[in-house]
């Protein structure tokens, strides 16, 4: 079977950076509902239409392709005490950041503590970086009529939430 829109598709893949360095490597297969679901960056699934079992592609992918622009705004220092006593580096935190009416949750990794402040970024790791998308497809079979109503695959035994 050709992929299509509203084919569930698996993929072997691999990541790599603008210097050639593996960034990602997927142990078990990305499987996505093709054709315009927002399952997988849109210039790789452009790629992928029509392929088969066994093909690959290759899409080198600009920041704005990928996961964006780095976003300054997205780095800020905050007052060391609106975090728990033991804040670390490496540290995830979610919060919402709001635009007008409407507020995003946003995850922030911690990126430097002090005794007054502690500084996070809510960039995506890879925002900023172009990279390049390899992947060979595993497999491609038709999505259920509950899959394309969701708009995402379900795994074995159907759908959970």
């Amino acid at each position: 079977m050709k992929i299509m829109k509203n084919a569930v598709v698996a993929l072997q893949y691999e990541v790599l950076d603008d210097q050639g360095e593996t960034i990602e490597r997927g142990k078990e297969p990305l499987v996505y509902l093709h054709g315009g679901h927002a399952g997988i960056f849109p210039r790789v699934e452009e790629a992928l239409a029509g392929k088969e079992e066994g093909d690959k592609v290759q899409v080198q992918l600009a920041p704005e392709d990928a996961f964006g622009e780095r976003n300054d705004a997205l780095v800020r220092d905050e007052p060391r005490a609106r975090f728990p006593e033991k804040v670390a580096v490496g540290m995830y935190f979610e919060a919402e950041l709001k635009h007008g009416d409407h507020a995003q949750p946003v995850v922030f990794k911690v990126v430097d503590v002090s005794d007054d402040s502690v500084t996070i970024d809510g960039n995506h790791p890879l925002a900023g970086r172009p990279l390049d998308f390899r992947a060979t497809v595993v497999s491609v079979r038709p999505a259920t009529k509950e899959e394309i109503d969701h708009g995402h695959v379900h795994g074995a035994g159907g759908h959970h939430h």
